[in-house]
């Protein structure tokens, strides 16, 4: 039983917070990012955009932040309709990036379905009829898929079965009997993402405790390296036009990750987020305008009394189960300095 000394402690801090919360505008941050209005409990995650930049696919855990069950749902940025793509109270993760691809209208995901994660595809309208199962093994998990341009093959992130560890990129290309190895087994490789004209894959690789960014090159077979520097880099994925890098990243100068973008030469940096709150998991649409992201900044509570219980109730819910907080999601326009830099519908590229 709380001692009234400590339950007043409480309230006081709550009352606190409720006031300064009502001061500011929840839905819209201070670097120009406005919150999607997607009105689910849990936590909205690894957004990806529709062939048309109209709509987007995110995987919603139910339970919070990586907690399991997942779903996957489709937002419809103009009419703010949901729909759940699939639902069977298994865990089915998509990622970021090239995950829904044009030529053919399917999304690849990774799914518990069977005993372990493997990879399957389903048709964006999500009828049940065109599930298919795309890897199957007994010693090795796979998630975090992305397609080829022309959707004829993935590339995914495989471990062995209940090992977390030693992340192993692959290539598959559809109707295959075996994957190809991108890399070492020894090495720590994930989150692997295709660019838009097929010619390279980003990843990221773990070295010394750190995570950086790779290129591996289609054509030659090649890894280089693209990021340098302290602090991690994760979550990797392309703009429209191939020739940038959009990705999360933390350093000792910023209190929490946010995104950025470097070329794919690794000459040019520019920062996209600035809003002292963890941001990741970022794709850019296809016409270049937008970009979308998962951020940890806290979803706006209603005014009065209501409000301030919510929020009593959230914090000690957080201090209770001591996890990450979930995520919401969010858009932000391409910062001037990037728009002009891209290579799309006809303006020149520099």
């Amino acid at each position: 039983m709380f001692a009234p000394r400590a339950f007043l402690i409480i309230v006081a801090v709550a009352l606190s917070v409720a006031a300064l919360a009502q001061g500011t505008e929840p839905n819209r941050r201070r670097d120009g990012a406005e919150q999607l209005p997607i009105k689910l409990e849990g936590s909205l995650q690894n957004a990806a955009w529709s062939p048309d930049s109209k709509r987007i696919v995110f995987t919603h855990f139910r339970s919070g932040y990586n907690r399991s069950p997942a779903d996957l749902v489709i937002f419809d940025l103009q009419t703010q309709a949901l729909t759940t793509l699939i639902g069977d109270g298994k865990t089915n993760v998509s990622q970021p990036g090239s995950t829904w691809n044009a030529p053919t209208g399917r999304i690849v995901f990774s799914s518990t379905r069977p005993d372990h994660d493997q990879i399957f595809s389903m048709a964006s309208q999500g009828r049940a009829d065109t599930l298919r199962q795309l890897t199957e093994s007994d010693t090795h998990m796979a998630y975090e898929p992305s397609f080829a341009p022309d959707g004829q093959s993935i590339v995914f992130e495989s471990h062995v079965v209940d090992q977390e560890g030693n992340g192993q990129l692959r290539l598959l290309k559809l109707g295959a009997a075996e994957a190809e190895d991108l890399t070492d087994h020894d090495e720590d490789c994930r989150q692997p993402n295709w660019s838009p004209a097929g010619d390279l894959i980003v990843y990221q690789k773990k070295d010394d405790g750190q995570w950086d960014l790779w290129l591996y090159e289609i054509r030659s077979k090649q890894h280089r390296r693209l990021t340098q520097g302290v602090g991690d880099k994760t979550d990797a994925t392309f703009s429209p036009d191939g020739r940038w890098v959009l990705y999360s990243a933390d350093n000792p100068d910023l209190k929490h990750a946010a995104l950025f973008a470097i070329s794919v030469d690794g000459k040019r940096t520019v920062q996209v987020t600035n809003a002292d709150v963890y941001d990741g998991a970022a794709s850019w649409s296809p016409d270049g305008k937008t970009i979308v992201f998962e951020s940890a900044a806290e979803r706006p509570l209603p005014p009065g009394i209501r409000g301030w219980i919510l929020g009593l109730w959230e914090r000690l819910k957080k201090l209770a189960t001591r996890s990450e907080p979930s995520t919401q999601l969010w858009k932000i326009a391409t910062p001037d300095p990037l728009v002009r830099q891209l290579c799309l519908g006809g303006t020149p590229c520099r």
